[in-house]
């Protein structure tokens, strides 16, 4: 796969037929595109002291959709041609049937540019990342005895994307993708604990190697791993619990966040449907879904069906004022598309998706919100958990989690998790820190087999009565 710059429609089709092609495939349909995609991805993992994993993946292809009422037809191929795109456009006619649609208006344009066009994986040579990589080894190994085990990882893609629709408006989108993980185990009188840091975002890598930079990274996994080693039994019951800032923002992300997505409340699948312009948080939570932030993780200048990003705000002082659309959804629910319409690829149907989710800061001080805490948990980071659409149901498991008694921080504790739903979460948020932090980049959304890069945010937050489990009375 040659380097130049993609451009499908001067090296592998004639735009012109492609598009008629298209129109002949959408015609009759409310809606449908031609995505056409080249990535590449590199990853670097030194595991150990050693090359773990050294790989570089290409891929390239197209999906052509049409759109009638609530059906879809999607077709897909690695192969960008012609005759491969004739056999597609059969097979999504099919979702046509008889016609009949009414054409959607085309995405406004925009010449906005949230990240570089630059792509991260040629800007630094392949020997000098991993030479980096055993830089970050030996110098985590050199700042604390008790290290045992290092573990570093340097990736970066490449994404272009190109739009055709039938009325002719065509698209572009350069995406890059860089991000730096460091995670470390030490070991102490035969217990071992592990701690990680990472992130990046929309960039090149130049930022995110820089020593500065990774030894930063080295000393919070480092601190994260020694926490962890003198961590006690959490304790379980119902108690008031404190979020910190940016990453715990991963609990509004999938208790609330999927709820809010347009397909999921157009089927009344959501705990949240129907429930425009009703109070369903405390007085003060304002959170958005924002695809606009230069160079985040879950930004995009367009979304994939050529709609630009949005800075869409879903809860305004606890009332539900909208939900995150795609084009389909949008106008079958009789509203505009908000820019969320994502895919993993081109083998992929867009969806409502986020972006870059968070809350609104208070004007609370952080100190004074964890002073109020006479009997809790401290969650500090997040690691997996489990959500329930239908009614925002969740199990998160705690990083890094601590016990707060009389509004004073004590030891850490292991093994705590936060159990409760969005809906009553929300309503019981008792205070709201003036500290709103984004989170340092390394999410990653799953829905109906797909994944996609999006980012998350919140102040330090107080809330009443979460369920915690854990192994201590």
């Amino acid at each position: 796969m040659s380097d130049a710059p993609f451009a499908p429609f001067d090296d592998n089709l004639d735009k012109e037929s492609a598009l008629s092609i298209l129109k002949s495939a959408t015609d009759g349909a409310d809606d449908g595109e031609l995505f056409l995609e080249r990535r590449r991805a590199e990853v670097l993992v030194f595991d150990d002291g050693r090359v773990k994993t050294a790989s570089y993946d290409a891929s390239e292809g197209f999906g052509l959709r049409a759109v009638r009422g609530e059906t879809a037809g999607y077709a897909h191929s690695t192969e960008i041609s012609e005759a491969a795109l004739r056999r597609a456009a059969e097979a999504a006619r099919l979702a046509v049937g008889d016609g009949g649609g009414i054409w959607a208006d085309a995405p406004r344009p925009t010449n906005r540019r949230l990240y570089s066009d630059t792509d991260p994986i040629a800007v630094t040579a392949f020997p000098a990342k991993l030479e980096i990589l055993r830089e970050i080894d030996a110098f985590a190994r050199g700042l604390d005895t008790s290290v045992v085990q290092v573990s570093a990882t340097i990736a970066a893609a490449y994404q272009e994307v190109e739009i055709l629709r039938p009325d002719g408006v065509h698209v572009s989108d350069r995406r890059p993708m860089a991000r730096m993980d460091v995670s470390v185990i030490v070991e102490r009188d035969g217990r071992r604990e592990s701690g990680h840091a990472g992130g990046g975002g929309r960039m090149t890598l130049d930022g995110l190697i820089a020593p500065h930079a990774w030894q930063e990274r080295v000393r919070e996994a480092l601190r994260i791993a020694n926490v962890n080693l003198s961590a006690e039994a959490a304790p379980a019951g119902v108690m008031d619990v404190v979020l910190g800032p940016g990453w715990p923002g991963i609990l509004l992300h999938e208790a609330v966040g999927h709820g809010l997505e347009g397909d999921f409340n157009r089927k009344k699948s959501s705990a949240f449907a129907g429930l425009l312009g009703k109070q369903v948080a405390a007085k003060g939570v304002t959170v958005l879904d924002d695809g606009t932030i230069p160079d985040r993780r879950g930004s995009i200048t367009v979304d994939d069906e050529g709609t630009p990003s949005g800075k869409n705000v879903l809860i305004d002082d606890g009332v539900l004022v909208g939900y995150m659309q795609d084009r389909q959804n949008a106008r079958l629910m009789g509203v505009s598309p908000t820019g969320n319409g994502r895919r993993q690829s081109f083998a992929h149907i867009p969806m409502p998706r986020m972006t870059n989710t968070y809350m609104l800061g208070g004007e609370a001080q952080p100190g004074a919100i964890l002073s109020e805490l006479k009997n809790g948990i401290y969650a500090v980071g997040f690691g997996g958990g489990q959500v329930d659409i239908t009614n925002g149901k969740f199990v998160f498991s705690c990083t890094e989690a601590y016990r707060v008694k009389d509004g004073k921080i004590g030891a850490p504790v292991k093994g705590a998790t936060l159990i409760g739903d969005g809906a009553t979460a929300l309503k019981n948020i008792r205070a709201i820190g003036n500290d709103m932090t984004l989170d340092p980049g390394m999410g990653n959304c799953g829905k109906a087999g797909q994944w996609v890069p999006v980012g998350v945010g919140q102040p330090t937050l107080l809330i009443g009565g979460l369920t915690v489990g854990g192994s201590a009375a």
